[in-house]
């Protein structure tokens, strides 16, 4: 199992994630203005399943490979730095927009909800690259099953993901509100987290293989 300084660092790491703007937050927030807090809610439901799936999936196959072949764990993790970095020039680009700062969706029934938070999940390849790249630097062969390690930081992503992200579908609405009455404001929260993203993509590319 995973010692706890590994813990406490991947989820020290999540938190970096959670809080840098993308698809999920994208469509949470939105949906939060748009219909309500509670609309958000089922919304991270679905993405919450998501998450399962990708830890499953992580767990099951993937993981192994990267652990014993170099090549691809290299070549996954210049590509999640290659995506972090592209996120974070859209966050610092001149016009780049502030994930609060979104248009209104139209009304949707709690069942479709749930699916589109899923298939925004499913499709959001910052998760995916997460999972890939990401994970397998926390993993410690000399600590037991990598199935079992793999699991529990995954259990790990999913609690903070759940923590950070229904912060952000119940106080969606009064952010937005905050935001949109300072402008400098919104200028500070783009560049936040563009720089945090920077510095993850950075960290991805630097980071050498366990």
């Amino acid at each position: 199992m995973p010692t706890t300084s590994t813990l406490i660092a991947f989820a020290a790491v999540c938190v970096g994630m959670v809080l840098t703007p993308g698809p999920n937050m994208m469509y949470l927030v939105s949906r939060s203005l748009s219909q309500g807090p509670m609309a958000g809610v089922i919304s991270l439901g679905g993405v919450l399943l998501g998450f399962v799936f990708y830890v499953l999936c992580t767990a099951l196959g993937f993981t192994a490979l990267l652990v014993t072949v170099p090549l691809a764990y290299d070549v996954l993790r210049f590509g999640g730095a290659i995506y972090l970095g592209w996120l974070a020039w859209q966050s610092l680009k001149p016009g780049g927009r502030s994930p609060f700062e979104v248009h209104a969706l139209p009304y949707d029934p709690p069942r479709k909800l749930f699916a589109m938070g899923l298939l925004t999940n499913l499709l959001n390849p910052k998760v995916a690259m997460l999972y890939l790249s990401l994970v397998p630097q926390f993993l410690d062969t000399t600590r037991g099953d990598v199935f079992a390690q793999s699991i529990v930081l995954g259990g790990v992503h999913i609690c903070v993901s759940f923590a950070g992200n229904l912060m952000f579908a119940v106080s969606a609405g009064a952010l937005s509100a905050f935001l949109a009455r300072r402008p400098m404001w919104l200028l500070v929260q783009r560049w936040l987290m563009g720089l945090v993203l920077g510095g993850l993509a950075v960290r991805m590319a630097m980071e050498s293989r366990r």
